[in-house]
């Protein structure tokens, strides 16, 4: 489709062309069904609004079409489930809103912890594993937004071409740049294959700019979240986000809504002893909103992970996770260092110590390292 013919299909003679490809046109005009990603944020909505009248001029049936929502429970602001309903409405189309069956977003962080300490506990891991997500464990993309949007459209539209509406635009990261338009995806499909399912990712704002976007919202009256208008984050996300600037986390922290949630994850730094980002604990954007007894273990929290980082440099590198782990098994001297380490960081947390000196380690290792042999045949 020519940028000629699609500036005729938009509104208002400033906005910005969306893109679109011959495998979206040729889905629309077979009536695929078009899932709108809604997430509250600014680039979700102006894509769904751009995107829908692009279909409107392609004669793609209206009642084909969807908004679709991940529910990230605790994590969201407090306004996005109303926020997203509002978008829907004024886009017009119906609003499906699906959730991790496991638990919401703070469960995932909680559960992550849980389950680092338990393995831990076994000897499993070298390292001692925080609750938090990070640039490459984006949890709240992978496991509640996509492991549970995409299953759901796929066993919803079993046999039919779905294509999914995604508001990614290509200037908002490095990670981002090689966006392509579109996308076969086929992580879902196969759930439906049997019965010919065929699943598409579209992303009609990839060469969009903020000021595009914003300007769309502006010319076209679309609401935009309480997150850009009043506390003036620059992204919408999980009201806290492991990725967020400080400015962005100062801004959720002076929410109210939000009030709950910020000391929540506050105490999960406190009891974990992991900060909420790399070199920024949570506990230090807002300490106002904090009660003395919270400030106090998080005091005592920064000086246990000082002890933990320490404790974890003194044991051998060459025995560090890689994968397939443990390489070999380590020797006496060696298995002495890494029970001598292991044994203050379950006492933090209170775990027992099975391994509590350099036999018990060589043991566990010689087991560990049986079961990688037997996997390996």
């Amino acid at each position: 489709m020519s940028p000629a013919l699609a500036r005729g299909f938009l509104a208002a003679p400033d906005d910005p062309l969306p893109a679109i490809d011959d495998r979206v046109i040729a889905a629309a005009r077979r009536g695929a069904w078009f899932a709108f990603n809604l997430s509250g944020g600014k680039d979700s909505t102006a894509s769904a609004h751009a995107a829908i009248a692009l279909l409107d001029a392609l004669g793609h049936p209206r009642d084909r079409r969807i908004a679709i929502h991940a529910d990230l429970g605790r994590a969201e602001w407090r306004s996005t489930p109303a926020m997203v309903a509002a978008i829907a409405d004024r886009l017009g189309i119906p609003m499906l809103v699906v959730s991790r069956s496991a638990g919401d977003m703070v469960s995932r962080w909680e559960q992550r912890f849980l389950s680092g300490k338990h393995r831990y506990e076994a000897l499993e891991t070298y390292n001692l594993i925080g609750p938090w997500s990070s640039a490459s464990l984006r949890f709240c993309t992978s496991e509640l937004k996509v492991q549970v949007i995409g299953p759901e459209l796929a066993r919803r539209y079993r046999g039919e071409t779905v294509v999914s509406v995604i508001g990614l635009r290509r200037d908002e990261s490095p990670s981002r740049r090689s966006t392509p338009v579109s996308r076969v995806d086929e992580r879902f499909a196969k759930l439906g294959n049997a019965a010919g399912t065929r699943m598409l990712s579209w992303h009609p704002a990839v060469d969009w700019s903020a000021d595009d976007v914003f300007g769309i919202h502006e010319r076209h009256g679309l609401p935009l979240h309480e997150a850009y208008v009043q506390y003036r984050t620059t992204r919408l996300s999980c009201a806290f986000c492991v990725l967020a600037s400080a400015h962005d986390l100062a801004a959720s922290a002076a929410a109210p809504g939000n009030f709950d949630l910020y000391r929540h994850l506050v105490a999960i730094e406190a009891d974990s002893t992991f900060s909420f980002q790399p070199q920024r604990w949570l506990a230090d954007v807002s300490p106002q909103w904090l009660s003395a007894g919270l400030l106090h273990e998080v005091t005592r929290a920064k000086l246990r992970a000082q002890d933990r980082r320490a404790l974890e440099a003194a044991m051998p590198p060459q025995l560090r996770y890689v994968k397939g782990w443990p390489p070999r098994m380590p020797s006496l001297a060696e298995a002495s260092l890494i029970a001598k380490a292991r044994a203050p960081i379950l006492a933090h947390h209170g775990l027992p110590d099975h391994f509590p000196d350099a036999a018990a380690v060589q043991a566990r290792f010689a087991d560990l390292l049986a079961v990688k042999a037997e996997r390996s045949r």
